[in-house]
């Protein structure tokens, strides 16, 4: 145990500059191209299930699963009351928090906790796990949980560096693009259910001002996370 603590809380040097380069414009491929954007979302998705998950149950209501789908959208069911702040709060939690952890990630890795935060990753994967309630996304977080522990535990110092340099800038860039979508699913009538819409039923505040709010605190997310991970850079 004592080995596993060192491990997991030792402190690892700053990457090369050119890394945390070089990992930024990876993000931002696997991100803006369709193609890589279908497969990739996967892990949007879980985040924003999680998010779901977790402040609901923080907010005292009764978490019952979860389902991941191949379209890479997904569904979170909670019981207890369909109104109220633990119900805001609940579906306020989705788009937010892929970015939100993005700036708690870049937070550990400009304190040179690398092996901390890929743990701590796997920690939050198999939290989502347990409340895992369909094949595929059972599949799904098995998979992105197995290369996260191999990083974790048989990587190189280097190869964990840039592995987390790409993890963390994919969810600060990863977490503003599933807004646009949602904005332009609401515009054309296919999303009548989405979280900015049941967020209006349950406000009165109109859902494009919920949209809005996703948009600005998730740009807001990416601008302090990137700052985070270039300033070393901007310092040379």
């Amino acid at each position: 145990m004592t080995d596993l603590w060192h491990h997991v809380w030792t402190t690892q040097p700053d990457p090369p500059h050119v890394l945390v380069l070089v990992t930024a414009v990876l993000a931002l491929l696997a991100v803006a191209p369709r193609p890589a954007w279908v497969l990739a979302r996967n892990a949007i998705t879980i985040a924003h299930e999680g998010g779901h998950a977790l402040v609901a149950v923080l907010a005292g209501r009764r978490l019952r699963g979860i389902r991941l789908h191949s379209d890479t959208s997904g569904l979170t069911l909670t019981r207890g009351r369909p109104t109220g702040p633990g119900m805001v709060l609940s579906l306020l939690a989705g788009y937010l928090t892929p970015s939100l952890l993005g700036v708690a990630g870049a937070v550990l890795l400009a304190a040179g906790r690398i092996t901390l935060l890929l743990w701590l990753a796997l920690a939050l994967l198999l939290a989502v796990l347990v409340m895992i309630r369909n094949v595929y996304g059972a599949l799904a977080v098995l998979a992105v949980g197995v290369v996260v522990f191999a990083m974790s535990w048989y990587a190189s110092p280097a190869v964990q560096a840039a592995f987390a340099y790409a993890g963390v800038w994919f969810l600060l860039v990863g977490g503003v693009r599933p807004v646009g979508e949602l904005q332009r699913l609401r515009y054309r009538g296919y999303a009548p259910d989405s979280d900015a819409d049941q967020l209006a039923r349950l406000t009165h505040v109109p859902g494009l001002l919920w949209v809005a709010v996703f948009g600005a605190v998730n740009l807001a997310a990416l601008l302090a996370g990137g700052y985070l991970l270039v300033q070393p850079v901007l310092a040379q």
